[in-house]
């Protein structure tokens, strides 16, 4: 089987199409939710997801913070699911964020969130699945079926509804422009995939890496390594670079790969400071940027679309991560769509 016949390759390539279908059917739901959580009056946000989901409840993090100014905290499910200790909610919303919507902890943070009288949200493929059923409002992501084990149309159609409900809270008509062209940029990205693909062939033995983000990149960053993880079998460490100014950086040594994510933003200065330090310690860098200086600062530089706005940076800057993963998953040989010893539904309590 070719490449090209993988779901893999098939959903990724489905993402304009997904988040498109997203941001036009979803609006009313999503300003039902914006309307309800002004007239709850709700003081602060508790995410509950796991894995890929869980890094978009990091974007979540940093998008309702920045932009709405609430504290937004990521659940610990096995408070609720195993030592039966749960948190007060208080006036908390209460989003559970899950692809299948099956997984019993995360819908146990939700159960417990409704019989406190908390406000509760769901982003889900399947409005219908236990995570569903717990919810007040259920944002559908119309992804289609995702038949690879790796997410990521659902991952992007996740941070597409996180990035709608911040817009929706906002009133912003600015932002809801900058979101509807989301898709086309994704489609800039997808024509880099030779280009990725000959790219990869170089990292065909890599067994380590590093992969850095900072603010809004921090999810992606996440999000990335965990790709690279599931695909391609690389201990690959995901860091935010002030963090890893704290100690991690004494594992850069020549040739060291480190993959740095640094769109144009408030951060893009300290980002090139950064890049230079790594250059410094003779790290091998792949840099992800829409800006030329940083991308030149690189051994190699994948260039992100240009007119995306900072917040809405990981919505894009994931997609050519996906396709680094996939092909280098396809130089190793190994199967894109079965990793070894995963499942596409994962439920743990």
């Amino acid at each position: 089987m070719s490449l090209e016949q993988s779901h893999l390759y098939r959903e990724i390539h489905e993402q304009p199409a997904v988040l498109k279908a997203l941001i036009e059917r979803e609006r009313p739901v999503i300003k039902r939710l914006a309307s309800a959580i002004r007239a709850r009056e709700v003081e602060y946000i508790v995410i509950a997801a796991r894995g890929t989901s869980d890094n978009a409840g990091r974007y979540a993090q940093y998008l309702f913070g920045a932009i709405n100014q609430f504290m937004v905290a990521l659940a610990t499910p096995s408070l609720y699911s195993i030592y039966q200790s749960p948190p007060r909610f208080g006036k908390a919303l209460v989003i559970g964020i899950s692809q299948s919507g099956k997984s019993p902890d995360i819908v146990s943070v939700l159960a417990e969130a409704r019989r406190q009288g908390a406000m509760t949200a769901a982003i889900t493929n399947f409005p219908d699945s236990d995570l569903g059923r717990q919810a007040e409002h259920v944002i559908t992501l119309h992804a289609g079926e995702e038949r690879s084990i790796a997410a990521t149309k659902t991952y992007t159609a996740s941070l597409a509804a996180i990035a709608a409900l911040s817009t929706e809270l906002k009133d912003d008509e600015q932002m809801r422009h900058a979101l509807r062209a989301v898709p086309d940029k994704l489609d800039e990205l997808l024509a880099l995939s030779p280009q990725i693909g000959v790219l990869a062939e170089r990292y065909r033995y890599m067994r380590d890496c590093v992969v850095l983000g900072r603010g809004f990149s921090y999810a992606t960053a996440f999000e990335f390594a965990l790709k690279m993880k599931e695909l391609t079998y690389t201990i690959a460490e995901s860091y935010s670079s002030a963090d890893f100014m704290h100690g991690p950086l004494a594992l850069i040594e020549h040739g060291f790969p480190a993959f740095v994510i640094a769109p144009s933003g408030v951060l893009l200065p300290e980002m090139k400071q950064f890049v230079q330090t790594l250059q410094q310690r003779e790290a091998e860098i792949v840099a992800i940027s829409d800006d030329a200086d940083t991308l030149a600062l690189g051994r190699t530089g994948i260039p992100l679309p240009a007119g995306v706005p900072e917040w809405l940076s990981p919505l894009t800057a994931i997609v050519p991560c996906q396709l680094f993963a996939m092909h280098l998953a396809a130089v190793r040989d190994f199967d894109p769509d079965h990793p070894r010893g995963l499942r596409k539904v994962t439920e743990t309590r």
